[in-house]
């Protein structure tokens, strides 16, 4: 299964980036991994709700340009489903016998997604109601995802 997220903004932190290469190196034995970052607009705060629309749809046109057509996507957003590592590991095994390869997972940036980034995914999903640093949420996006191919794969990472 080939896997990509899609993420608004770069790593700044080194114990993230750490975390992250260790999740990717992890990830190569399940299928192929890539991390894509997507520019972040910059902006000034306090920002106008017109202000906030065009931030939105402009990092919302890279994210969109960013995704193969045939590609089922997971959007990460508050208001999103709440999964347990379990749904997301059935996820993965239905989409696989299902002839599904290519997995996307989008994750905006710190003022959130684009409604039409939200209307393109297949599944909406919340981590919880709490909001995490966008950067950090790669993270432990990163885990769940490989805590989900543990799963399938009846390995012992997950307890």
């Amino acid at each position: 299964m080939n896997v990509q997220v899609v993420a608004v903004g770069r790593i700044k932190e080194k114990f993230l980036d750490l975390g992250l290469k260790e999740y990717s190196k992890r990830m190569g034995r399940y299928g192929r991994f890539q991390m894509v970052e997507i520019k972040e607009e910059s902006f000034n705060e306090p920002l106008s709700d017109k202000e906030v629309e065009q931030v939105l749809q402009r990092e919302g046109e890279r994210i969109l340009a960013a995704i193969k057509p045939r590609a089922y996507v997971f959007a990460l957003d508050r208001l999103g489903e709440p999964w347990s590592s379990e749904e997301l590991a059935a996820q993965f095994q239905r989409l696989a016998v299902s002839g599904t390869s290519e997995l996307v997972f989008v994750i905006g940036g710190s003022l959130g997604l684009d409604p039409r980034v939200i209307a393109r995914a297949d599944v909406v999903l919340s981590f919880s109601a709490f909001t995490f640093p966008h950067q950090l949420m790669r993270l432990i996006l990163l885990e769940q995802i490989y805590r989900a191919f543990t799963i399938v794969a009846g390995e012992r990472y997950h307890k």
